[in-house]
């Protein structure tokens, strides 16, 4: 009966530093041609012929790739060889940088041998190495047996020339895992099955699609046992640890040591930070100021132009009042202009409270009316608006019975085309000449008329519609007077009076400080300190109102005209 090679031909690891692929234990139980590895995958492809025929004579000096090639292209048949044919072992790269080539030249030898060599080859002692059982074949249970044309002493050669010891057949053990360290797997012996290693291989029927059948885990292991963790020289019991396998090239960082800890959130004062709110205050300030600058240069040319110089002449600014208009500002004027100013920063600090309080926590209610409950901040603001309403009343009856009300009430469309002129005369910084004692500008009566006549009437007609004093149940008035149209015009009519403070506050300053004063507070027409003395003192009375203006102190007023209650 002819011998097979059962070499398996392993190439390069797939690791570096690994053990050439695939493993040697793999090679066990596979049975492959003397031509070569490919041979042997391209066979084991086709279905075996298990009737022999004439042997096919290789060509002297073939290489074992050629005759791999030939086999690839025509279906091959398995022929018998006559027992002692030399096995050829292809030798492959070394395993360690400038070693020799694997396997070493000794394992080549020794599996050039005839197979009677092998079979009459002395066991290994136990302990000893394992062969290399991809040199001494041994066959496995699938393997087919040929029957006819062979004889019994080839049949019998095979199994006794890997005959196992009592124990077991020796491990095969290769390169250690640690520098200095045993060969792995340690030495041993594997478990083999008791009768079905001894008797020959019966021989097996070919199957309709052959597949390779993977050896039994008791039988003999096919692959290198992978520990779970990496096996480690055994620690001392004292002294430093011992040294690592490989030079270390990294060593952890400060970061591996300390872990930063997170920025807090900066503070936010609306959608900005305070830091943010500087930049554009900043920003816009700067831009705003060059902004004005063009404004002012431009507006300066416009002026100089010969039609814009006949205009400002013809209109200067303002135009003749009645000849019964009245001279001169009433002690009451004055008095009026305080009150106002009180009760109007009042109203917009409240009213700035309500529109941005989420959840109140002081409520108010009317006697006997719970559901009518509300929020101690929103009847503060109603509150003042009553207060501020009956003070603009009498300052409105006050005019119409003194005359005054020729001072703030266009009487001529001359106004019209004066104020375009003051404003141009603002604009370009060269001012008109004020003389309020007698005549506003015609700019300043617009403004003044826009405020007491359009501004405090809006700001009082949508308040009354969304205060509580608005009838619910009148239908045909909510139709025609939705509570969303008096919501969309309270809130800008606010900004108006803010912008307008401003201004007149700015111009009061900037004309004439002192005169200006003493016209608005102590009534008379004297460049002196007593004015602003006056307008002093009510700015402590305001500043007094604006502190006091919360539950500590409302809550007490409150009650006195219905409950107060924490919810």
């Amino acid at each position: 009966m002819a011998t097979y090679g059962r070499t398996l031909r392993r190439g390069l690891p797939r690791v570096a530093g690994g053990e050439p692929w695939p493993p040697a234990g793999e090679a066990e139980g596979v049975a492959e041609p003397v031509e070569g590895a490919d041979a042997a995958a391209s066979v084991a492809d086709e279905r075996p012929v298990l009737t022999p025929e004439p042997v096919v004579a290789t060509t002297a000096g073939v290489e074992v790739a050629d005759a791999a090639a030939s086999v690839a292209e025509e279906r091959p048949v398995l022929t018998p060889e006559p027992v002692g044919a030399p096995v050829r072992v292809r030798r492959g790269l070394p395993r360690t940088p400038g070693g020799e080539p694997w396997p070493p030249a000794a394992a080549v030898a020794a599996a050039s041998l005839p197979a009677a060599a092998s079979a009459s080859a002395p066991a290994p002692a136990p302990g000893a190495a394992a062969p290399d059982r991809a040199l001494s074949p041994q066959p496995r249970q699938n393997d087919v047996a040929p029957s006819q044309g062979s004889g019994a002493a080839p049949a019998a050669a095979a199994p006794a020339a890997d005959a196992p010891s009592a124990e077991g057949a020796p491990l095969r053990r290769g390169l250690p895992r640690v520098p200095g360290g045993e060969p792995w797997p340690p030495a041993g012996f594997a478990p083999v099955p008791g009768a079905a290693a001894a008797a020959p291989a019966p021989a097996v029927q070919p199957e309709p699609t052959p597949e390779p059948v993977a050896p039994a885990p008791a039988a003999e292991p096919t692959t290198r046992p992978e520990p779970t963790t990496r096996p480690a020289p055994a620690p001392a019991a004292a002294g430093p640890r011992a040294p690592l396998p490989f030079t270390r090239t990294v060593w952890p960082g400060a970061a591996a040591r300390t872990r930063p800890q997170p920025k807090p959130e900066p503070v936010r004062i609306g959608p900005f930070t305070r830091t943010q709110w500087a930049g554009a205050v900043i920003v816009g300030g700067i831009g705003m100021l060059f902004a004005a600058a063009m404004v002012v240069f431009f507006t300066r040319w416009f002026v100089s132009l010969e039609f814009m110089r006949d205009f400002l002449y013809a209109y200067p600014g303002e135009y003749d009042l009645p000849e019964s208009a009245p001279v001169g500002f009433p002690a009451w004027l004055g008095w009026q202009h305080f009150f106002n100013t009180f009760l109007i920063v009042l109203i917009i600090r409240s009213g700035l409270q309500v529109r941005t309080e989420k959840r109140p926590t002081v409520f108010w209610a009317p006697r006997g009316d719970k559901k009518g409950k509300i929020s101690l901040a929103l009847w503060f603001h109603q509150g003042l608006d009553i207060f501020w309403l009956v003070n603009g009343a009498v300052f409105v009856v006050l005019l119409f019975v003194t005359g005054q009300w020729m001072r703030i009430v266009p009487t001529s469309w001359e106004v019209f085309p004066n104020a375009v002129s003051a404003a141009l005369q603002y604009v370009t910084l060269d001012w008109p000449t004020e003389n309020g004692w007698v005549n506003y500008n015609s700019l300043q009566q617009l403004a003044y008329f826009a405020t007491v006549f359009l501004a405090a009437p809006l700001a009082a007609i949508t308040g009354f519609r969304m205060s509580k004093l608005w009838p619910k149940d009148a239908k045909a008035l909510n139709r025609v007077y939705p509570v969303e149209w008096a919501r969309a015009v309270h809130f800008p009519v606010m900004l108006y009076f803010v912008a307008f403070i401003i201004v007149h506050v700015t111009l009061v300053f900037a004309t004439g400080a002192l005169r200006n004063l003493n016209h608005m507070y102590a009534a008379q027409d004297a460049v002196n300190w007593v004015g602003f003395w006056i307008f002093a003192a009510s700015l402590l009375v305001i500043a007094a109102g604006w502190a006091a203006a919360r539950p500590l102190i409302l809550a007490p007023i409150a009650r006195l005209f219905g409950t107060v209650s924490g919810r």
